[in-house]
């Protein structure tokens, strides 16, 4: 059913010059969060560029070109990410992944053979969002401590210069979220890293010596298994990285929601929240073999949908494929390395601090009753276990800590203590109705 307000419908096919416009506009809303993410995990912003772009080309013919949806770098996996590498090398992150992918497969198949409803009388908001909440407080002492401080000669210290740069990022995101409406709006990670190296480069913080060698065009850095790093499987990697897709699946059905009530159709039942998963879970399995970060999708890139009602996937087929010819632009990859740390510091502080503030968003939207002691118990766990950095040591190969062993905590606490509700109503049907 097509809202007579939509500008282009779901297979409504633009000019080539509209098609161009409409494109860069998606590549612009993601760009600056997907480049964040390898940038704050040691990862390359190129990989992570192809990938987002290959990865949503995947989900567009999974889910029949049904779905209008960008997948790019998801940020809940920062800290899983960092703490695999230090265990055993950035390889093992990237296995790890994969691992994560093969979670969003088994869900999928799940979903497709019994129905969808199960999984929200599993997820319910009472454990998703104190976990949301948990990534995000995690995040944030990397936030301040990529702000404030500065290495020298393996030391880190105190600038005020570098911190400058922060705050000065940080107030443009602001300024272009409170004060600026449409597209701008939806750009703020852009826009505040922009204009916080515009300052980097007044203060004189900014190197370009790598730009100045780097090539026009160069491949981006792969990093492929068995070929540019060896690995091992052990549990505890596998501890680390599989309970984050607790909070990714749950983002990703809420997304699909709010998606399906913007273009006026219930993708939960067609193609099916099954295709929608799958379509994710493959994105991550490329992404990961090939070393970019796991995928989800765009708050973003939906909000760019609401704004100008052009629904095409079409033009989101065309975001996919800029951003995979921007990354073999060498001299485009090498100039966003050598934005200052200092820089990504200043917009992470508003990003992980949105992380946790949508987690007490959805518990505001979700009515969720902290009178009920139930409730209360279960999402006071959640959180001192995530954010005290809480710890399961089994073996020297097995450990479960942090926001991994919160969100599973979560999960068996909502089973097990008495008054739960038994079985939901179906939380995705959507009422639609004419403009």
């Amino acid at each position: 059913m097509k809202n007579t307000q939509t500008i282009l419908d779901i297979h409504d096919k633009p000019t080539a010059g509209k098609l161009t416009t409409l494109s860069i506009q998606h590549m612009f809303a993601m760009f600056g969060a997907t480049i964040l993410v390898p940038q704050l995990v040691g990862l390359s912003p190129a990989i992570a560029l192809l990938t987002s772009g290959i990865a949503t080309l995947i989900f567009l013919f999974v889910t029949k070109f049904q779905v209008p949806a960008y997948l790019g770098s998801s940020f809940a996996f920062i800290v899983p990410i960092i703490a695999a590498t230090e265990n055993g090398g950035i390889g093992s992150a990237m296995i790890g992944s994969l691992f994560v992918a093969l979670v969003y497969f088994i869900v999928s198949i799940v979903i497709w053979k019994t129905g969808y409803k199960w999984i929200m009388n599993l997820l319910p908001p009472i454990v998703v969002a104190p976990v949301i909440i948990v990534i995000g407080l995690a995040l944030s002492p990397v936030a301040i401590d990529m702000a404030m401080n500065i290495t020298v000669d393996g030391v880190s210290q105190y600038s005020m210069k570098h911190f400058s740069a922060a705050l000065v990022t940080l107030a443009a995101a602001v300024v272009a979220t409170l004060f600026f409406k449409g597209i701008i709006s939806l750009m703020p990670v852009l826009i505040g890293i922009i204009v916080g190296y515009l300052y980097s480069l007044m203060i004189g913080i900014v190197d370009f010596s790598t730009v100045l060698s780097a090539k026009l065009f160069s491949t981006p850095d792969f990093l492929i298994p068995g070929i540019h790093y060896e690995f091992a499987i052990t549990p505890t990697l596998l501890g680390l990285m599989v309970p984050i897709a607790i909070v990714t699946i749950s983002e990703h059905i809420g997304h699909q929601l709010v998606l399906g009530k913007i273009v006026n159709r219930n993708y939960i039942k067609d193609p099916g929240l099954h295709r929608s998963l799958l379509g994710d879970g493959l994105g991550t399995l490329i992404s990961g073999l090939v070393g970019g970060p796991p995928k989800t999708t765009y708050g973003e890139n939906i909000g760019v949908l609401a704004i100008t009602r052009v629904y095409s996937v079409y033009v989101i087929g065309g975001a996919a494929i800029l951003a995979i010819l921007f990354s073999f632009l060498g001299k485009m990859m090498a100039l966003i390395s050598t934005i200052p740390t200092a820089v990504l510091g200043g917009i992470s502080i508003l990003l992980f601090g949105i992380i946790a503030s949508s987690g007490l968003r959805m518990l505001v939207d979700n009515n969720i009753d902290f009178g009920n002691k139930r409730n209360l118990v279960i999402s006071s766990i959640i959180l001192v276990i995530g954010i005290g950095g809480a710890k399961l040591h089994f073996s020297d190969t097995f450990e479960l800590e942090g926001m991994a062993l919160a969100a599973i905590i979560g999960v068996v606490l909502n089973l097990v203590l008495p008054g739960r509700q038994k079985e939901l109503s179906d939380p995705f049907e959507i009422t639609t109705t004419k403009s």
